[in-house]
């Protein structure tokens, strides 16, 4: 296994047709209030955060390693995380470190327009590049048919579901990609 460590953070941003995946910055603050504070956002996320903790975000939210602004024109329309955590059914984590997860939210005014599909598939060969050999999982409510859609055409294959917060989840794995030629 890699050990998949962002050292240094963020990386150099990322084109793609549309979009630029790219660190957090100050102006972001109200983007980032609007996407967690969302019901239609949190529906599957455990809901919207409430407005006294979007009040407490940090000046720059969202600034750690993993996480990268999705941005359209200079404006964030949402987020694409590869974070190592802990999410997955029991039998499957790792506690020790955890493994690379796929996470996703894009405001709802950008849903069904292909930018999420687009952000992911940068981001997931960005990390094919600076991490070869390390698979990536998703963990995803089997009721957000939305998601389960796009995990399959990023490659991702169901290995099992189970039942966490009160609801059936799919946890899928997308094989490790192998280094690139010249490696």
């Amino acid at each position: 296994m890699v050990n998949v460590s962002y050292d240094p953070w963020p990386p150099a941003p990322i084109s793609t047709e549309r979009l630029l995946l790219r660190a957090s910055r100050p102006s972001d603050r109200e983007r980032f209030q609007k996407l967690f504070g969302s019901a239609e956002v949190g529906a599957y996320v455990g809901g919207p955060q409430p407005a006294d903790e979007l009040e407490r975000l940090p000046e720059v939210p969202g600034q750690r390693p993993g996480v990268f602004v999705v941005d359209l024109d200079g404006v964030m329309i949402g987020l694409v995380m590869l974070e190592r955590r802990n999410l997955g059914p029991a039998d499957r984590v790792r506690p020790e470190n955890g493994e690379v997860d796929l996470g996703y939210l894009f405001l709802p005014e950008f849903w069904g327009m292909g930018f999420a599909a687009e952000a992911c598939t940068a981001a997931l060969t960005w990390f094919d590049e600076v991490f070869p050999g390390e698979p990536v999982v998703l963990c995803t409510q089997t009721a957000n048919q939305r998601s389960l859609s796009l995990a399959t055409r990023l490659g991702f294959v169901e290995v099992q579901r189970y039942q966490k917060f009160g609801s059936e989840q799919w946890f899928g794995v997308r094989a490790a990609a192998s280094a690139p030629p010249g490696r």
